[in-house]
């Protein structure tokens, strides 16, 4: 009985060196604090809806939708737009880049919400090659509107922020509209 016993208390410290051996390890590495950095950026997307070369193309929308919005874009419609961005309203603006990506009409009430995704792409400056990533909703009868910044590549990389989204020309054919983006970035 003795001797079970022993061999019990071995067995046990034994399953006890065990387990204190054979915890995860890891060596820390020091934490490197790259600084954020805030970029405030200033431009227009110029939009055209209709006409010889629209830059928004509606690419699917369920049959089963109604129009009771009177909305010339119905519920559940789907979007591809490929906008310019220039450094001022006018059409003769230095072109700075592009915003292309994908839309949603997700309201079915009196405001027209929707669902943006775009990809600011820029080809000048000091941003060339770099892009910011948006991803939020749009409710176009607002003022102004902010959407959010998701991400980015290039400069943008693991981007995050806002931006404030102002109509500055709305007509049958073309939408104007004022940006200005806060990006934090590192």
């Amino acid at each position: 009985m003795r001797r079970t016993l022993i061999l019990t208390w071995i067995l046990i410290l034994y399953l006890f060196s065990v387990s204190v051996q054979s915890k995860y390890h890891s060596r820390s590495l020091p934490y490197d604090s790259e600084v954020a950095k805030v970029t405030n950026l200033h431009f227009f997307l110029h939009e055209t809806i209709s006409g010889s070369n629209p830059t928004v193309a509606m690419i699917a929308q369920a049959n089963i939708t109604n129009n009771d919005n009177n909305s010339s874009v119905p519920f559940s419609t789907v979007l591809a737009l490929d906008d310019i961005l220039k450094i001022g309203p006018e059409s003769n603006s230095e072109v700075i880049g592009n915003a292309q990506g994908i839309g949603v009409l997700i309201a079915e009430t009196s405001t027209t919400n929707l669902l943006w995704y775009w990809d600011f792409g820029f080809i000048t400056g000091k941003f060339n090659s770099s892009s910011i990533s948006m991803f939020s909703r749009n409710p176009t009868t607002a003022m102004v509107r902010e959407l959010s910044v998701v991400g980015g590549r290039g400069k943008f990389r693991m981007a995050k922020g806002y931006a404030q989204l102002q109509d500055y020309i709305q007509n049958d054919t073309n939408i104007i509209s004022e940006l200005n983006v806060t990006v934090i970035h590192y």
